[in-house]
């Protein structure tokens, strides 16, 4: 395990040697999937993506050059929004898309087991957002608005095979049907503008993501297919008329890296479920998911944002990868210079929270809606103290947990936890979550009327070290590399490892299943029985060290 210095300063964001020159891929490391992008004519970006059972749901990114990027809200900011309890951790907020009409931002979303599609609109992307208006005639997932020169407006969206007959399983179609963009609702009929995929003799899965755009006299229309794994690609369409049928590109795709070799040095996979857009200097972008496999498909960071050029062929929008392989870097937009003053999203960097605003920074997460407030910031007062409630991160309602995504192959993250567990069942520290059933938990707790730090896998402890009575103070630290999760904790001078190395393939996607990645915070829990008690954690540090962009 490679040990990692971190920064004493608050932040420090490590670029390479390269970065002076080029932005780095992704634009936002750590899960982030599902990209939808939108401008105002007058140079801001704006940029959403899916956060599933988590709260704040739906983060809004801005950017005026595509390549720096802030987060300003959170489309689901208000607890009576959404309600995200019952819902696993990947399901519920899927595949947002973000668009802009004369004066007015529109979110168009699907919650998946749950009461379907909605719109929701905004006069300032930060917020405040709309409550959801809910569109029951729009069955599936995916939608997305747009908005015709002559004052039309459309929702397309994935759906159901025709007459509801799958003809094999992913069969899928992308529908069209007018949208009434004052009154929230849609028009008259829908209709299917793509059957199964580019050529539904090759059965062809989970045609979604759809996107239309008005460009160079055509109506294009861009849809991903193969769904969201290693055979993900986007595909593209046009006619000179919406109501006509829309004619593949006999070159798709027109993104894809599912015919690479998977072995290959530094891998990025699974690209696809794109968008598009003009950079102010006239130069086209995409923005699209990927991930980056530290072996094989494994991976623990997610689905995530990249951003690479896109060039123009006889009026087909193709996006430019100098070469087949999705880069780790490319050249600035002309005219644009990297901003070091931005909280860091992308690249090696460390960062330090101390929790000493009045508000809970952005990036930071809790699972679903929060029925009562259980956590306490004092505005100017380092730290944060959490009620230590019944909530667990087993169950699907909302424990007393706060995560951070994570970021890097290769990190470590530090946390400072006073806490002085009254019964058994009380526990306090540091959380490495991916699912309800996959997560590492180090936490200070007490047996036999000791103070003790454990180690568990999910529910199982695997390791106990019983402290010196008068400690109720413990700093925790994970090391993270690749598949190797190693635990320590520190009372004194001297970290002391906190069991055997443990599986990082536990939390990968592929084992644990579902779309998000892994996040690390912090989290108290009383297990299902009343507690007065409360944990106060001081501080959360992190550091990302990846070997692609170290100088």
């Amino acid at each position: 395990m490679r040990k990692l210095l971190f920064s004493s300063l608050f932040l420090f964001i490590a670029f390479g040697s390269a970065a002076q020159e080029n932005y780095l891929n992704p634009i936002l490391a750590g899960w982030y999937p599902d990209p939808a992008i939108t401008d105002d004519g007058e140079g801001n970006f704006y940029m959403v993506h899916s956060t599933f059972a988590f709260y704040p749901g739906i983060p809004i990114f801005h950017s005026t050059d595509l390549v720096n990027w802030k987060q300003v809200g959170n489309v689901i900011h208000r607890p009576e929004q959404v309600d995200l309890h019952g819902f696993g951790t990947s399901r519920a907020v899927f595949a947002p898309d973000i668009s802009f009409d004369d004066g007015t931002y529109y979110l168009t979303c699907t919650i998946v087991d749950g009461k379907g599609n909605f719109v929701m609109t905004a006069e300032d992307p930060a917020g405040p957002w709309s409550d959801p208006v809910w569109l029951p005639e729009v069955s599936g997932i995916d939608p997305g608005l747009f908005f015709d020169d002559n004052g039309k407006s459309y929702m397309v969206y994935n759906s159901e095979p025709p007459n509801n007959e799958a003809k094999y399983d992913g069969h899928r179609t992308i529908r069209i049907i007018e949208f009434d963009k004052e009154n929230l609702k849609t028009i008259d009929d829908n209709r299917i503008l793509v059957d199964g995929g580019v050529d539904i003799s090759t059965e062809p899965v989970w045609a979604e993501g759809p996107r239309i755009y008005k460009l160079n006299g055509y109506y294009y229309l861009m849809t991903a297919e193969g769904g969201t794994a290693v055979n993900h690609s986007e595909m593209i369409y046009r006619n000179t008329s919406i109501d006509d049928e829309f004619i593949p590109f006999e070159e798709n795709p027109i993104l894809t890296q599912r015919h690479l070799d998977p072995n290959r040095e530094n891998p990025i996979t699974s690209a696809g479920h794109a968008d598009i857009v003009q950079h102010p200097n006239g130069d086209w972008y995409g923005v699209f998911l990927a991930v980056r496999p530290y072996e094989g498909d494994l991976y623990n960071t997610g689905r995530e944002t990249f951003l690479t050029p896109v060039k123009w062929e006889n009026d087909w929008p193709i996006f430019d990868l100098d070469g087949e392989e999705i880069k780790y870097s490319y050249p600035l937009p002309e005219g644009v210079d990297l901003k070091e003053d931005l909280f860091p999203l992308n690249g090696n960097f460390s960062f330090e929270e101390k929790f000493a605003k009045n508000e809970l920074p952005l990036s930071w997460m809790m699972l679903r809606n929060p029925k009562t407030t259980w956590y306490d910031l004092k505005d100017g007062a380092e730290g944060i103290s959490f009620k230590t409630r019944p909530e667990t991160v087993e169950g699907k309602a909302n424990p007393s947990y706060l995560g951070h995504r994570q970021q890097h192959i290769i990190g470590e993250v530090s946390i400072s936890v006073e806490f002085d567990a009254e019964t058994e069942n009380e526990k306090a520290g540091l959380l490495a979550f991916q699912k309800e059933t996959h997560y590492y938990y180090a936490a200070l707790s007490k047996e036999n009327e000791k103070p003790v730090v454990q180690l568990y896998k999910s529910d199982e402890l695997i390791k106990s070290v019983s402290l010196d009575n008068s400690v109720s103070e413990v700093e925790f630290k994970l090391e993270f590399e690749e598949d190797e999760y190693t635990f320590f904790y520190k009372t004194g001078n001297d970290w002391q490892q906190l069991g055997e190395t443990q599986d990082g393939k536990f939390l990968s996607t592929q084992v644990a299943g579902g779309f998000v990645g892994v996040n690390l915070g912090l989290y108290t829990t009383s297990n299902g029985k009343p507690s007065n008690n409360k944990a106060l954690f001081n501080w959360f540090r992190y550091s990302g060290n990846d070997e692609v962009y170290r100088d």
